[in-house]
């Protein structure tokens, strides 16, 4: 019988579902991870328990942060146009820059660069 691991029990809390107690899909990961390089052969049951946990954290960070674009609008529906301008003024999230650029390679919020967290606020 296989013994649960370091990481299992830390992260094993989240909504369960198909994908067991974790709210993003295992599988789906591992071929993300697979496909990451050439390199990537071999894949830890644990390592995609990890990746779900980061994942849910990015996401939830990227919210809070386009959440208080919202609030500055004073609106309750939370746009692309939010999530981009917490891209655009956050410095960690500076990989994300061209995502959220429109076609013309414009940015489509204006916001000032900051890097306090969305706690410290």
């Amino acid at each position: 019988m296989r013994q649960a691991g370091t990481y299992s029990a830390i992260l094993s809390g989240g909504v369960s579902g198909r994908t067991g107690p974790h709210s993003l899909p295992l599988a789906r990961i591992k071929k993300i991870m697979k496909r990451s390089g050439d390199d990537v052969k071999m894949i830890s049951g644990e390592a995609p328990i990890v990746f779900s946990k980061a994942c849910e954290l990015f996401i939830e960070e990227l919210t809070q942060r386009a959440w208080m674009m919202t609030l500055q609008g004073k609106r309750r529906t939370l746009h692309k146009e939010d999530v981009a301008a917490a891209v655009m003024a956050t410095d960690i999230f500076d990989f994300l820059v061209e995502m959220v650029s429109d076609s013309n390679g414009t940015q489509m919020a204006p916001a000032t660069k900051s890097n306090i967290s969305v706690a410290e606020r």
